[in-house]
């Protein structure tokens, strides 16, 4: 991108409209650049977390060999609580560093713990050779996964929002989410594959036997590609533009860089927002991506070379559903296609799960589909809903923060609380009402969210597509309802401890 950033130490800045050359133009070459590596990256995530889900009947033989079947399936399942406790804590550490040394170095470091942690899966011990000792270094490792992803999803999605246009940024972003539903499908399908191969060639216990260790041996070449793009991508213009003025801030300014007890302090009103947001977003989405699969075959009878091909043409469909989604947020704003993913969510996720218990090929696919109707609406939005809610300066700490906070509480251990509460109460419809109630808490936030659709970034100059827009911005921004020049960096100086204070520009104002 070309950008241009006032001299903050300019006597006087005050009544200074904003004006063309203060907004960032975006350079297409880069932003490809910055999509392709930040989605490669996301790709790889649930790719990893999709072949341990389709896995997870596979994985309580070989892990639990020797504990009752349905307690092994709890104990396997809490492989995935046991990544997304840790979570959190790589997001308040990594965050945080994100803002302090810089997008794509961040990035760097947890696509490289991510493909080493996911390769080493593939060669640990199992019950059979060491007993149930076996079930610490599989936990160890998801939580270095866990740890590592943390900090992943958060900077992709606060690295790719900074890089987007302000018009199109929901369309732009919304390929991270794209590209997460395609590592999920070719983590299924590389399952049903290698299921497929090994068991023709070696008989039918050829998973069991280690064929199982093969998905997870892919990630070595796959992550040796993933590093590559990641040495290529570029820092954001608006990580640059806000260092300019970053060190001449005082406290209690937005563009003031906040560490996890300043961002509590002085944007809590956004992080619950966004837990709420987040916590119905992944209930619903771990529900079809990681949970289905076991739902599948425990509850419904269907195999496992089923349920993970059943899940393939679904999740491509979302991946390709994704981006109009988004772009319809773009046109319509994001409060209104919330509300289409939450209404969605109430009316069709118990008659899902009363159709996928009709056990036919076609009810699977249906039921299948109408869960991934509300799982869309809510996928399409959260790269581009979330990091809006918070400013530049701490945005990479706000987003690692609340993003997993609610996706570890509420989203990674939805296959373990759907299972744990089914078997509790003895209702198939767990799971549908697990989501249902996240989904009446974003309703809620959604009346307390600002819409944040064809707006700059709190704490970034606007960013557009061509020069000549730019000069259309700066004509029209007394009348444009858009434009607030007290949330931008170039009049930090001027507007800081009067106009710029925490939240006054913010979701919580």
């Amino acid at each position: 991108m070309t950008k241009s950033v006032q001299d903050t130490t300019e006597p006087s800045l005050e009544g200074r409209p904003l004006e063309a050359e203060d907004c960032v133009v975006v350079d297409k070459k880069q932003m490809r650049r910055a999509q392709i590596g930040a989605g490669v990256g996301n790709f790889m995530e649930w790719y990893d977390f999709g072949i341990y889900g389709y896995l997870a009947v596979t994985i309580t033989a070989v892990f639990t060999h020797g504990m009752d079947e349905s307690i092994g399936l709890l104990v396997t399942l809490a492989g995935f609580a046991v990544s997304f406790i840790m979570r959190p804590l790589g997001g308040m550490i990594l965050g945080p560093l994100g803002d302090k040394l810089g997008r794509q170095k961040i990035l760097f470091l947890t696509i490289s713990m991510m493909a080493i942690s996911t390769a080493l899966i593939g060669l640990l011990p199992t019950s059979h050779t060491i007993g149930l000792w076996a079930l610490i270094p599989l936990y160890l490792l998801k939580m270095i996964q866990g740890f590592s992803t943390g900090g992943e999803f958060s900077g992709v999605a606060t690295y790719v929002s900074e890089f987007s246009p302000d018009k199109k940024r929901g369309w732009a972003t919304s390929f991270l989410n794209s590209q997460s539903m395609l590592g999920f499908a070719a983590g299924a399908g590389t399952v049903a594959i290698t299921t497929a191969v090994t068991t023709s060639v070696w008989g039918e216990d050829a998973m069991l036997d280690g064929g199982w260790r093969i998905p997870f041996l892919i990630a070595i070449p796959l992550g040796a590609v993933v590093i590559w793009f990641r040495t290529r991508t570029p820092e954001t213009p608006a990580f640059e533009g806000e260092q300019d003025v970053i060190l001449r801030i005082p406290d209690g300014s937005l563009f003031k860089r906040y560490g996890l007890a300043g961002i509590i302090r002085n944007y809590w009103p956004a992080v619950l927002i966004g837990c709420a947001l987040t916590a119905a977003d992944s209930s619903i989405s771990y529900i079809l991506t990681s949970y289905m699969p076991t739902y599948l075959e425990t509850e419904v009878g269907v195999s496992s070379t089923g349920a993970a091909v059943a899940t393939v043409p679904v999740l491509v469909v979302v991946a390709i559903a994704i981006p109009f989604m988004a772009r319809l947020s773009d046109n319509i704003g994001r409060r209104p296609v919330y509300g289409i993913g939450i209404a969605s969510s109430l009316l069709l996720m118990i008659p899902a799960f009363a159709v996928v218990h009709i056990g036919t090929e076609w009810s699977v696919y249906l039921a299948m589909f109408m869960i991934a109707i509300p799982a869309t609406c809510f996928l399409a939005l959260t790269a581009s809903a979330l990091p809006a809610l918070f400013p530049t300066a701490s945005r990479y700490g706000d987003m690692g923060l609340t993003h997993n906070v609610a996706l570890s509480a509420f989203g990674g251990t939805a296959p373990f609380f759907s299972q744990l509460i089914m078997q509790l109460t003895g209702s198939p419809y767990s799971p549908a009402f697990y989501a249902m109630f996240f989904s009446l808490l974003a309703l809620l936030a959604l009346f307390f969210m600002k819409e944040s659709a064809g707006r700059p970034l709190i704490g970034s100059v606007p960013v557009v597509e061509t020069r000549e827009e730019a000069r259309k911005l700066a004509r029209v921004q007394d009348s444009d309802e858009r434009i607030d020049t007290s949330t931008m960096p170039i009049f930090a100086v001027d507007q800081a401890g009067r106009a710029a204070e925490p939240g006054q520009a913010g979701p919580s104002a």
